[in-house]
């Protein structure tokens, strides 16, 4: 696979109602540098600005502005207390809604690293994870493993995507409900120490945080990730190109607005977005290859640009 700083982790459609074994956690590593960790698929360097790598993510202008105005109340509440002024108490706690390959992964790694800049956060790393990796096969064991995944993510983003599998609906689920309630008192006990993000699609999350009173309380903030645009999708495209030294050949990038044009205008909600433009380009890799092989003397040129008829081909 071609991985770069689009990566979403895929999303189910449905949420587990049983206990699966465990996979270890995928903790992001630690900056070293004070700056953002680059983590899987972040696209970003352990000495690079965060400030910056959000601002050169395509498209989500809305999320963009959401992050930066939540970092100047950080800020100013920060003056304020330097000044010996009462401030106000952030809620840092977020709820990421949206569907797969819209950048949630990538705005949370930035989201720990700019938090870390702030001050608020020691290390600034992310630890992703799923209901798979909180729950055991045992009431009990939820709890240990549950409490060992919150203990990696002390001074750093905790970001736990399909959150609602650990509280279906319609489902007497005491396994999801034991990691729920380690979650919340840990988000209390420590709620100096990390940063909880929840993600999934809109109405499952909404359903989530409304299923436990302790969930509503402190989860008040919602970040809403759109799908990207045809423009937003071929620009992601052109950059995928770029990190691995292809190019558009002429008229390409006309075609693969069109192209995408008609996969969102058909799109239900799994619709990969940035994912799907990323296993596109690796679709049309195989067929430029095919049309390359074929030719007697490739040039450099051929053998580095993507046709319209690659497009075309499929």
């Amino acid at each position: 696979m071609i991985a770069d700083e689009f990566e979403d982790k895929p999303t189910s459609d449905k949420p587990a109602s049983a206990p699966e074994p465990v996979k270890p956690p995928k903790p992001a590593e630690p900056a070293t540098t004070g700056k953002a960790s680059s983590g899987k698929g972040s696209g970003s360097a352990t000495n690079s600005d965060p400030f910056e790598e959000l601002e050169a993510l395509v498209g989500i202008a809305e999320v963009k502005e959401q992050i930066k105005s939540l970092s100047n109340l950080i800020k100013v509440q920060q003056m304020r207390k330097a000044k010996g002024m009462q401030a106000v108490q952030v809620s840092l706690h977020s709820v990421f809604t949206g569907a797969p390959g819209t950048g949630k992964t990538t705005v949370a790694r930035l989201y720990a690293g700019i938090l870390k800049e702030l001050g608020i956060l020691k290390k600034g790393h992310l630890v992703e994870v799923d209901r798979t990796e909180l729950v055991a096969g045992y009431l009990g064991q939820t709890a240990m493993k549950t409490e060992g995944i919150i203990n990696q993510a002390m001074d750093g983003v905790l970001f736990i995507d399909e959150a609602y599998s650990l509280a279906p609906q319609d489902s007497e689920d005491s396994y999801g409900d034991e990691a729920v309630n380690v979650l919340l008192k840990r988000m209390e006990d420590d709620r100096d120490r990390f940063v909880v993000i929840v993600a999934g699609y809109a109405e499952e999350m909404h359903q989530f945080i409304d299923s436990n009173p302790g969930l509503s309380s402190r989860f008040s903030r919602y970040i809403e990730f759109p799908n990207y645009s045809a423009k937003d999708l071929v620009e992601i495209f052109s950059k995928i190109c770029a990190k691995n030294e292809y190019r558009l050949g002429d008229g390409m990038a006309e075609a693969l607005e069109a192209h995408f044009e008609a996969q969102l205008t058909g799109a239900d909600r799994k619709f990969g977005n940035a994912r799907y433009a990323r296993n596109l380009f690796e679709k049309l890799l195989e067929h430029q290859s095919n049309r390359v092989a074929e030719l007697s003397d490739p040039t450099e040129t051929d053998i580095s640009t993507l046709e319209k008829s690659d497009l075309e081909a499929m």
